[in-house]
């Protein structure tokens, strides 16, 4: 077939070849103070009130769930919950036309072995790690050059 593209012949060859096209930008961070759940309660199930003055919290409702992340100390009691986890925030905002924001920062926790949970919002993306995995994750992504920040007050 003269004049075809080969195609990767794995998976992970594929994988490899997608990350290669992507130019890996270097984005500043943070870590969220606390532990984080990831819930999960049924689809027709009531939003839990949590309080606003939380770090983090995401609601989200699909036809086949309502998925809360949150503070584990505010984890709804009749929810499916999987704790603890550390949240790290991107510096955002990004605008919506900016591409591999999320892939330059999973890309290293990736190679790295590090399973991720991802949430975004209108300004920025929120990446969750396994608390046990957090320290791996923070030198992973110091070390493809991402920079760790603080807020005042907050020790790094």
């Amino acid at each position: 077939m003269e004049g075809r593209a080969s195609r990767p012949s794995r998976p992970s060859e594929a994988r490899q070849s997608l990350f290669a096209t992507i130019t890996l930008m270097k984005l500043r961070f943070q870590r969220l103070p606390g532990s984080f759940a990831i819930c999960r309660l049924p689809a027709n199930a009531p939003a839990p009130h949590l309080t606003a003055s939380t770090p983090f919290t995401s609601i989200t409702r699909t036809t086949d769930e309502l998925s809360i992340v949150c503070p584990a100390e505010h984890a709804p009691g009749s929810a499916i919950c999987e704790t603890p986890w550390t949240c790290f925030k991107l510096q955002g905002p990004f605008p919506f036309s900016q591409t591999g924001v999320l892939a330059s920062f999973l890309d290293p926790l990736a190679k790295g072995g590090v399973p991720i949970f991802a949430v975004a919002t209108f300004d920025t993306d929120y990446v969750l790690v396994k608390e046990e995995l957090a320290a791996k994750a923070l030198d992973l992504l110091r070390d493809a050059g991402h920079q760790l920040i603080a807020e005042p007050g907050q020790e790094i």
